[in-house]
């Protein structure tokens, strides 16, 4: 439990280091709100719910802020796992050198990525209040969660399998985009395709629209979300644990047997 808790904590400083995110989520959320929501006026518009099949009609000024959001947390989630997962990589390593047992710092690594989802989900939940009020902010806040979760884990995914930063951030960036504009349907008013089904974001934002115009939970969209962030965490830890492993360097410092004597 000691070095559980260690190594989370050297994880979660690793990441409040990172004042670019810091000032994405603090300064960057609001502006983005304010934005978004200046740039789309009142007026109805159409979201399908494809847990139930129905159509909601919706405010389209008030469903981009909404669903604007949401593509704010991906992106800060997403690099602000990549980067402190990058930058940590060689560190962990030295530390599993020294004895760390792998499924702690795995532990600790999930445990962070949680903890990181949490608070700018919870912040973008409440800034969002400020320019509207939603039908249940409780479902909002866990869309918000869980697209924080799924874009944490594939934000990890990258960590441990892109070598340049730079083509890190362009994925990140590539990806969420097209995931999070095709889900808005005032930026896309024929976006009820059912390929959008297999998208990452897909699941939060349907959670998200449901609890902020309809007040009820679609708890399948849970589930899909899940999967998702199960999905890249998985692949993830599994080349942390590869490229963190210490066999064939222990193996080198094993001590030689004994030579008997002629």
């Amino acid at each position: 439990m000691d070095a559980y808790l260690a190594a989370t904590r050297y994880t979660l400083i690793e990441q409040a280091r990172n004042r670019f995110a810091l000032g994405l989520l603090v300064v960057f959320l609001p502006v983005w709100y304010f934005l978004m929501g200046a740039a789309i006026a009142h007026g109805p518009a159409a979201f399908k719910l494809t847990a139930t099949g129905q159509f909601l009609s919706v405010d389209a000024h008030n469903v981009t802020v909404l669903t604007a959001g949401a593509s704010a947390i991906a992106f800060i989630c997403g690099f602000t796992i990549f980067a402190s997962t990058r930058k940590s990589a060689a560190f962990d390593r030295r530390l599993v050198l020294c004895g760390l047992p792998q499924p702690v710092m795995l532990a600790a690594k999930l445990t962070a990525l949680a903890g990181v989802a949490l608070a700018v989900s919870a912040y973008a939940a409440l800034v969002l209040v400020l320019f509207w009020r939603p039908e249940s902010i409780a479902l909002v806040w866990l869309g918000y969660f869980l697209v924080a979760l799924v874009y944490g884990a594939f934000g990890l995914l990258l960590g441990v399998l892109v070598r340049s930063e730079l083509a890190g951030f362009f994925v990140i960036i590539m990806v969420g985009m097209l995931d999070t504009f095709f889900q808005i349907p005032v930026e896309n008013p024929e976006g009820n395709q059912p390929f959008l089904r297999l998208f990452p974001a897909h699941g939060p934002q349907q959670l998200a629209v449901a609890g902020g115009f309809a007040g009820h939970l679609p708890f399948s969209m849970v589930l899909l979300s899940l999967a998702w962030v199960v999905g890249f965490g998985l692949v993830g830890l599994l080349i942390f644990w590869l490229r963190t492993r210490a066999w064939n360097h222990r193996q080198r410092l094993a001590p030689a047997a004994p030579v008997a004597p002629a």
